[in-house]
């Protein structure tokens, strides 16, 4: 049996535009260079597809910045994907440049409608459940609306916090299997993981906790040795990847793609 919580056939993404320099971000760290993010890009799109899986390439969305970051316009299930309703103004008309490509590959597609927003940053689907975080980006009512939803698929949802002053619940942790969790300790320390197998990311590598399950890869932000040992260690199959331009808009492995 698949799992599909990581056992993916198709991905979609989007190619970086050159507006990305406008793109939105916590603290200045930096202006990302296009050429090193389009680079990055490529290496992340061809990891995708040497599991074998189909990815559809998007072209660059000028009007939108921050549009390389398709995650959050959307939660793609098995029997259904959800269009989202981000929290951040600038990125309302990502999701209506989104849905086309949802509808061609879903015979059912919701929709947040609002008042509520949220973003699919803060959501993390794991073997047993949905976990929401919610942040300045997802809000109580973006998550219920969420829950029902989801509910008519069969998907329970639980609602949880992200830390003060992090973007997206997944900027603190990923899925590395149907039971583990990889999770930067001051997320763990909530609780919110209770009951799962929960894999700390080494102090001073915060920034690692963002990665991707698909198929047999792990795939992580590069620079963060002891992360990247200790996943090899439990047996995971790692590919690092610059992530050093989307990390200056607050950027990861997750937000680039969309799985399913």
């Amino acid at each position: 049996m698949t799992n599909p919580t990581y056992e993916f056939t198709r991905a979609i993404t989007r190619r970086p535009a050159s507006s990305i320099t406008d793109g939105l971000r916590a603290e200045d760290i930096g202006t990302p260079d296009l050429d090193r993010m389009l680079a990055a890009h490529a290496d992340y799109v061809a990891a995708l597809k040497s599991t074998g899986a189909e990815v559809i390439e998007l072209p660059p969305l000028e009007a939108f910045p921050d549009a390389v970051f398709v995650e959050d316009t959307a939660l793609c299930l098995p029997k259904g994907a959800v269009l989202m309703r981000p929290g951040a103004p600038s990125r309302l008309g990502e999701v209506a440049e989104m849905a086309p490509t949802l509808r061609q590959c879903y015979d059912e597609v919701g929709e947040i409608k609002g008042p509520g927003f949220i973003e699919g940053g803060d959501i993390l689907v794991t073997g047993r459940e949905i976990l929401v975080g919610r942040s300045a980006r997802t809000d109580a009512a973006g998550v219920a609306e969420l829950a029902e939803i989801v509910a008519d698929w069969g998907h329970s949802l639980r609602e949880v916090f992200t830390p003060e002053g992090v973007l997206h619940f997944k900027t603190d942790c990923s899925l590395m299997d149907a039971e583990t969790i990889l999770s930067t300790k001051r997320l763990d320390a909530s609780g919110c993981f209770e009951g799962y197998r929960v894999l700390h990311v080494p102090e001073g590598e915060e920034a690692a906790a963002n990665a991707i399950r698909y198929n047999n890869l792990v795939l992580m932000a590069a620079d963060f040795p002891r992360t990247a040992e200790m996943l090899d260690r439990e047996g995971f199959e790692v590919v690092q990847i610059s992530n050093t331009e989307c990390a200056k808009l607050d950027g990861g492995m997750s937000c680039l793609s969309l799985r399913f």
